[in-house]
């Protein structure tokens, strides 16, 4: 029976990764701050907050959690302090950072002869918020509170997971968006170079650099390969790129993966653009998800870096 019950999980999420319109029901990412805790009997109680729910919802087959060494780093690039800093705005930034499709954060205060645990659920890509609460009396049953408050979290993501998450975009449509970005411009020609690795292993044929180069010639720009042509590009766009598994699920394997892009005009030097993403995927296969974390990275670089390479 259970692992009849493995297999009916694995084959959902399996059918939500890869059918098109249905992302929303992959598992979602979901970076959890450290609590603000008010000074007082509750002082400190902060990090304790944010470690238990943690500890709760990475059981949820519906969540992948953000590991604290991301989340920290992302912290340390935009400068956020305590979690009351972090806005809906401000989550988008760390979002891109990190892949976290959703931010928690909240505060753990008191009131009076109560004790309170507020929390709010952000979605990165559409800003949208979602609140939660839960009292206990004695600061030292703050694990009980935490224990009833998480399955109500786990339920929201699962079931505002649409208005978290933004629309997936049908490839068609984004390429008509791309057009219009750049219609009437001068179009450069190009070189593609991005190294990529799967944590210690070379990846064949390179996700990153075949999804740039495919959508740069499908919008009209002239790309070079250097190995075949003498020619030289006006601009060159170079970078790395790397992938590694961030966890599993039944059969499912989700991969992270990070893209660095650099984009240079040859005639004066000039920097076009300089910029970084983060993503994540799912699969059954290890390769696949870190190639698909890629490819999903390289698509949000290209919605920054065609604008910046077409002249005005």
């Amino acid at each position: 029976m259970k692992a009849t019950f493995l297999l009916t999980v694995a084959a959902a999420f399996f059918l939500a990764a890869v059918t098109p319109g249905r992302a929303a029901e992959q598992p979602l990412a979901v970076a959890i701050f450290d609590f603000h805790a008010a000074d007082g009997k509750l002082a400190g109680k902060g990090p304790e907050v944010a470690l238990l729910l943690g500890a709760k919802l990475s059981t949820a087959p519906n969540i992948i959690l953000v590991e604290r060494q991301e989340l920290e780093k992302a912290l340390g690039e935009q400068e956020l302090g305590l979690s009351g800093t972090v806005s809906p705005e401000s989550a988008a930034k760390v979002g891109a950072l990190t892949g976290a499709k959703v931010l928690i954060t909240g505060r753990v205060f008191d009131a009076g002869a109560k004790n309170y645990v507020v929390l709010k659920i952000i979605g990165t890509e559409t800003s949208r918020v979602f609140s939660e609460a839960e009292t206990f009396n004695d600061p030292a049953t703050l694990d009980k509170a935490i224990a009833e408050l998480a399955p109500r979290v786990i339920a929201i993501i699962g079931k505002q997971a649409a208005a978290l998450v933004a629309k997936v975009e049908e490839p068609a449509q984004r390429l008509t968006r791309l057009r219009e970005s750049i219609a009437g411009r001068k179009l450069p020609s190009v070189t593609v170079s991005v190294a990529e690795r799967h944590l210690t292993r070379a990846i064949i044929d390179p996700a990153v650099e075949t999804e740039l180069k495919a959508t740069l010639q499908q919008l009209g720009f002239e790309v070079i390969d250097p190995k075949a042509s003498a020619k030289v590009a006006e601009v060159a766009i170079t970078g790395e790129a790397f992938s590694e598994a961030a966890g599993r699920r039944a059969n499912l394997i989700s991969c992270r993966a990070r893209v660095e892009l650099k984009a240079v005009r040859g005639a004066d030097g000039k920097t076009l653009l300089t910029d970084r993403q983060t993503d994540v995927a799912v699969d059954l296969a290890e390769n696949i998800a870190g190639k698909s974390a890629l490819e999903n990275a390289a698509r949000k670089l290209l919605d920054r870096l065609v604008p910046k390479l077409a002249e005005p």
